[in-house]
């Protein structure tokens, strides 16, 4: 399992799907992520790729052909990732296209994830390189899940979520029965935070198509920040716990499950990344972890 370790934090990453697995303090042992219960939910942070969320009836169009695709896409369940260290505190997997992944996703990519460890700070680089002669198509992001409450004679009640800047934007719901992005919204801000409680999720993720924040901080209510995703090059974000668990889920996308008025032709999908032949595309998040944790 791949490790990566300064004085503030290690690092782990799972091979298959070169999915993040822990993010615990070197000083405490204290883990900020959660640890993939299967009886609740057995992921830590899958990658998605090439697309976000459910297609309708798991299926797109392209070029007048029909293809199947699972919900999030191939990358997340993926064990053919190649690894490479540049230091101990930077890795990088790659994932080139091949016949089994052609057979349903007809374009030639090589997709790169690079953990990277700065100080308190963690970031995930994601690089798509077009290797076709047509353009590419895609989305691409991440859903990290952290521990909530974090630590022991805590309640989820204790924790909320701000964001750097007052937010009227309203949540998309889905429609619960295929996975789907209505046309039907919901306020869930309370100026600039959400206050997370059980039943928040009963209804699935909150999708957020159009926050002014950039950021978003875990925090609890008397002791303060926990960690902070950053998201600058991400124009959507989803929120999401199953009901009841103890963590929650900040996502940040480049993309978005289909809607429910879609024509399934993957290059009129909402949020789809068109990439020229010869082209690579870039995009970052962070996750920083509060220092009065580590030190």
């Amino acid at each position: 399992m791949p490790l990566l370790k300064n004085e503030w934090l290690q690092i782990n990453i799972k091979p298959k799907g070169a999915e993040l697995s822990n993010i615990t303090s070197v000083k405490h042992d204290t883990e900020f992520m959660w640890q993939a219960d299967p009886a609740i939910w057995g992921s830590h942070a899958p990658n998605l790729f090439p697309i976000i969320g459910a297609l309708k009836n798991d299926t797109y169009n392209y070029n007048g052909k029909v293809y199947h695709m699972p919900k999030h896409g191939f990358l997340r369940n993926s064990s053919q990732f190649s690894v490479s260290y540049e230091t101990d505190t930077k890795v990088t997997f790659s994932l080139n296209s091949n016949p089994e992944l052609y057979a349903i996703y007809p374009f030639l990519f090589q997709f790169e994830l690079t953990y990277e460890l700065i100080e308190n700070r963690l970031l995930v680089h994601h690089r798509i390189q077009n290797l076709d002669d047509k353009a590419l198509y895609f989305s691409v992001g991440g859903h990290p899940a952290f521990k909530c409450p974090l630590f022991k004679n805590e309640a989820y009640t204790d924790y909320y979520l701000e964001f750097e800047k007052p937010e009227k934007s309203e949540s998309y719901i889905l429609n619960m029965n295929t996975g789907l992005v209505t046309d039907q919204t919901k306020p869930v801000f309370n100026e600039n935070k959400i206050l997370l409680r059980p039943d928040l999720f009963k209804e699935d993720a909150l999708i957020f198509k159009d926050l002014k924040s950039k950021k978003v901080t875990l925090k609890h209510k008397t002791n303060g920040a926990i960690l902070t995703v950053s998201f600058d090059d991400f124009p959507f974000l989803g929120i999401w716990a199953k009901p009841n668990a103890p963590y929650v889920c900040i996502e940040p996308w480049l993309g978005i499950a289909d809607s429910e008025s879609t024509s399934q032709q993957l290059i009129e999908k909402e949020g789809i990344i068109e990439l020229a032949t010869n082209s690579t595309f870039k995009a970052s998040y962070a996750i920083v972890i509060d220092n009065a944790l580590l030190v």
